[in-house]
């Protein structure tokens, strides 16, 4: 994991794309962001770049492959589970099971409730972003 790679996020609301941008902003984000609407789109971006990305941040509820589809084909993906990216479910609808799925079947860092607040939603993605860039990690 790259300390100043980039961020993918994957995330099909324009809306929450355009709340996301303005979070990392506020919170002084340097990483570039990438962004995907989908799973299989990021798959494939995951699959054939050379980047090292800090982080995965991704929405449950997705078209063509929900989230927690497209984690799963991350974990069955050698290559890709190889690359130790960190990954993290925001969503708006958080339903026990899919916690429970994301945490008993899949290997993610966490699973956080978007939120109505602006400052509580910029203080969580802030605490994710700053957690990442200095927690040791095997592909540092």
């Amino acid at each position: 994991m790259a300390k100043n790679g980039p961020i993918i996020l994957v995330e099909d609301d324009e809306d929450d794309i355009d709340l996301l941008r303005e979070v990392m902003k506020d919170n002084d984000v340097e990483n570039e962001l990438k962004f995907f609407l989908n799973g299989p789109d990021a798959l494939v971006y995951l699959r054939t770049t050379t980047d090292k990305p800090l982080l995965i941040i991704c929405d449950v509820n997705l078209p063509r492959q929900n989230g927690i589809e497209f984690k799963t084909e991350i974990d069955q993906d050698e290559m890709l589970r190889k690359k130790c990216i960190p990954f993290i479910f925001y969503s708006t609808y958080v339903s026990q099971y899919a916690v429970n799925e994301a945490y008993m079947k899949l290997t993610v860092q966490g699973f956080f409730q978007k939120n109505d607040s602006y400052s509580e939603f910029k203080n969580i993605i802030g605490m994710i972003i700053e957690y990442w860039s200095i927690c040791n990690h095997p592909n540092n």
